[in-house]
């Protein structure tokens, strides 16, 4: 048989903009509050199309299956068996029947115990939900538990998230995606009893409800911009030359290594400029460090420019060795892991300043670049930085967020898949060309497949940067951008001390971290291009998507700025690179209100640190939790780090024993070291265990559990273009007028709209920024600063002179 089951793949496609898990309830066992929720759960009632009573065929995809009542059963006389004998794509699986009569009524905010006994013929099974949204109708919620294989009936069991908002019914199943068959029998659903209240406030109300900042009595002894929480708990802290011409010319290229537990720093001798290089984590802990600054702009002459050479750093040894060269140079490039481990960028400036259009790709295996001749190209010039989210069907999500400048061409998103080689066009982003250093999130769970992108502006028409959210669910056929909520408001210095924001004021040079609670932190940023720093953080919060704010970084925070999470808990904001070259070496710590909140849990220990995909792995704790995940370490610079995620461990609890269900897929938590934090009722966080989720080679027999989303895409679709070697980009391309003052300064080519056209404004504007004195390069003196052409920008005779 050869159905397709449309209304199925239609429906696994779909999900609406609220199915965010927002959190687990989950407390120590105690009696359910409700009998077993399920009718018919030992499919002994007869029902319709050789179905028993409240229970349904599912599935999509091309594959030969067959569904059969069994006389095999755990008790009764009946059991289901679901078997697919030939598989190109999609699953099968019997579920509760989408009906008021028979799926079973949840109430928003709870939790449910599952149960059922299984055998297994094939280790691609698992446990799926679907949710029933009282305004969008019936979607995919999300995948629980991989099934182990057993030929002797097993009972396996799971907790649901928390239910989203907007739920009403529930139905569920086991999905079989690989040759072989499932048969199930004696459904059990309960719900789970409500927590216990949560802790009391520890610290003044403020606190408890904003969080609060300190700022470090050791400075960070390096200009660093790139920022890499190493899996010993440190973080590396990459300098180069630190976007300082001075130390280019010296050759004084540095890193650091901080140790959150001393307190202290550690200067490594770096090998290379690596100013506005990419970087990412390999799966077995080390930091692929590639290209960076080759040269500074000359006035009249050529841009930066980007060298090929490639670095790794390893945590063990605090030592960078090289890897073999890119295939191109890539000034600000992006970095992204694929669920192999595998890396691939884009990007970026190449030796001659032109933009590269040249896709890189770092084979783990081999632990080098691959040839050109082995990676797929289009062709296509994605700017510099642009974020790259990977699918959890392996393609790969332009989210809009980039830096310097207008977007690329078109809506300024877009799929890219990499085995198909095409570029398919996502609409939906708002002022797709002010969206100049904004971030963009992979939003908690990672299951649930949504992004958002905030704030941004442009340093070319450096306009006041903006407020702007969108969100886009990427589990629908058909996923667009929809507005978000505006950024709140915070207090900007324009000289003279900060002031309240107005009208549409936001800002650009945007962090965004992913908290162990499930909500985003968004801190720092600036108004214009290397100016104006405002002073405002927030706590969005997926489940109700809006933003909440709290305790402001008393520091500068704008280009060249990072913030990134510590494995305690708190959040960890460093630099600050204003258009007048100077540098801020201060670093904060944000202490979120969840530290506010009472004893923290304990992870008292971890059965095993080593985990692969589809396991069941087991915690203990000291008291109960209501969720555990997986957060990646941040490899963060420009507002960028495009492998953030936060990826939610389904549970089942007996008593201080924790057994953690690990995702399947690659795609949803690439291989590599993570974060296990573990989180009580009341939001408060362990301090995080380290795991390791090994790649490839450690891969159960199960396959990944892929869904069909994203999977009708109506956007232009634009496959590999003519072979070319570069993109022509604008030497002025970083917003930067270097007619005047060293390669170190940001003379802005266009100026802040408070500043009047004239000569004398631009220079008071100047002053004020603690510019300096400035040379004039070469004869030209297009911003008419040196109207008494003695070389000079902005000294008395400029402003004096009528």
């Amino acid at each position: 048989m050869r159905t397709t089951y449309r209304r199925r793949r239609r429906r696994t496609a779909l999900a609406g903009v609220g199915a965010l898990t927002a959190g687990l309830l989950l407390t120590a066992p105690q009696p359910a509050e409700a009998a077993n929720l399920i009718k018919n759960p030992g499919f002994e009632t007869a029902g319709t199309d050789g179905m028993p009573y409240c229970w349904e065929k599912s599935g999509w995809g091309d594959n030969d299956f067959s569904f059969e009542t069994t006389s095999d059963a755990h008790s009764g006389s009946r059991a289901m068996k679901v078997t697919l004998a030939r598989r190109a794509d999609g699953d099968r699986k019997a579920l509760i029947t989408e009906s008021t009569d028979c799926a079973p009524g949840v109430t928003a905010g709870k939790q449910y115990d599952l149960g059922l006994w299984y055998k297994t013929t094939t280790p691609d099974a698992n446990i799926t939900l679907f949710r029933h949204d009282t305004t969008a109708g019936w979607q995919y919620w999300t995948d629980l538990k991989t099934l182990d294989m057993a030929s002797a009936w097993t009972q396996a069991t799971v907790r649901t998230p928390e239910v989203p908002a907007g739920t009403d019914r529930i139905t569920w199943g086991v999905s079989v995606y690989g040759t072989g068959s499932a048969t199930t029998d004696d459904y059990t659903m309960d719900q789970v009893p409500d927590p216990l209240p949560p802790a009391q406030c520890t610290g003044t109300n403020d606190q408890c409800a904003n969080g609060s900042w300190s700022v470090l009595p050791t400075q960070n002894p390096v200009r660093s911009m790139h920022s890499v929480v190493l899996n010993n708990g440190k973080v590396l802290l990459i300098a180069g030359s630190g976007n300082s011409e001075e130390n280019f010319n010296a050759g004084t290229f540095t890193s650091a290594v901080y140790d959150p537990a001393t307190g202290t720093y550690k200067v490594i001798p770096t090998p290379k400029d690596m100013f506005c290089a990419g970087h990412v984590q390999l799966q077995d802990g080390r930091v692929l460090v590639l290209s960076g600054n080759k040269a500074y702009p000359v006035a009249g002459g050529h841009g930066y420019e980007g060298f090929k050479d490639s670095y790794i750093f390893d945590p063990k040894t605090e030592t960078y060795t090289r890897t073999n060269d890119l295939n191109d140079g890539h000034w600000y490039p992006s970095a992204t892991e694929l669920g192999n481990g595998d890396v691939i960028s884009f990007g970026g400036l190449r030796e001659d300043s032109t933009g590269s259009v040249t896709a890189e790709r770092f084979s783990y295996a081999q632990n080098q670049w691959l040839p050109l001749w082995q990676v797929n190209q289009t062709w296509s010039y994605w700017g510099l930085y642009p974020a790259m989210i990977l699918m959890q069907d392996g393609r790969l999500f332009y989210t809009g967020s980039h830096v310097f400048g207008n977007n690329i061409p078109g809506t300024g998103s877009a799929v890219y898949d990499y085995d198909a080689n095409t570029v398919t066009q996502i609409a939906g982003l708002q002022n797709k060309d002010e969206r100049d250093q904004s971030a963009s999130v992979l939003l908690p769970p990672a299951q649930d497949q949504r992004v958002l992108t905030i704030g941004g502006g442009n340093i070319d028409s450096n306009p006041d940067a903006g407020r702007l959210t969108d969100l886009i669910d990427l589990k629908q056929a058909n996923p667009s951008y929809v507005a978000g909520p505006p950024v709140p408001q915070g207090t900007v210095d324009l000289g003279g001390g900060p002031r309240p924001e107005t009208g549409n004021q936001g800002k650009m040079y945007v962090s965004a971290v992913l908290l162990p609670d499930g909500k985003v932190l968004e801190t720092g940023g600036a108004l214009h291009n290397r100016a104006d720093p405002v002073y405002e953080s927030s706590l969005y919060d997926p489940a109700t998507n809006t933003f909440d704010p709290v305790a402001a970084d008393p520091e500068s925070r704008g280009y060249h700025s990072s913030a990134f999470l510590l494995p305690d808990g708190r959040v960890m904001a460093t630099g600050d690179n204003p258009g007048n070259g100077s540098w801020n070496h201060n670093v904060s710590i944000y202490t979120p209100p969840y530290l506010y909140k009472g004893t923290r849990p304990t992870i008292t220990s971890v059965i095993n640190q080593e985990w692969k995909y589809g396991d069941t792995q087991r915690i203990t704790v000291d008291r109960p939790i209501a969720k555990a995940e997986l957060i990646r370490p941040a490899a963060v610079t420009h507002s960028s780090d495009p492998n953030q995620r936060f990826v939610d461990l389904p549970l089942s609890v007996d008593g201080d024993n924790v057994d953690l269900n690990v995702t399947n897929n690659p795609n949803i938590a690439p291989p590599g070291w993570y974060m296990l934090f573990a989180v009580d009722p009341g939001g408060v966080p362990s301090v995080a265990k380290w795991v390791h989720l090994t790649g490839p080679s450690a891969l159960t027999a199960a396959s990944p559990h892929i869904h069909a989303f994203a999977d009708s895409l109506s956007g232009k679709v634009s496959g590999p273009g003519r072979k070319r070697t570069a993109q022509q980009v604008s030497p002025t391309i970083s917003g930067c007028d270097r007619h005047y003052g060293s390669a170190n300064v940001c003379v802005p080519t266009v100026f802040p709209p408070e500043v009047r056209r004239t000569a004398a404004a631009r220079c008071a504007w100047l002053k004020e920024n603690n510019y300096g004195r400035l040379k004039v390069n070469g004869a030209d003196d297009p911003l008419g600063l040196d109207r008494d052409r003695n070389g000079t920008a902005c000294d008395k005779g400029d402003v004096t002179r009528r």
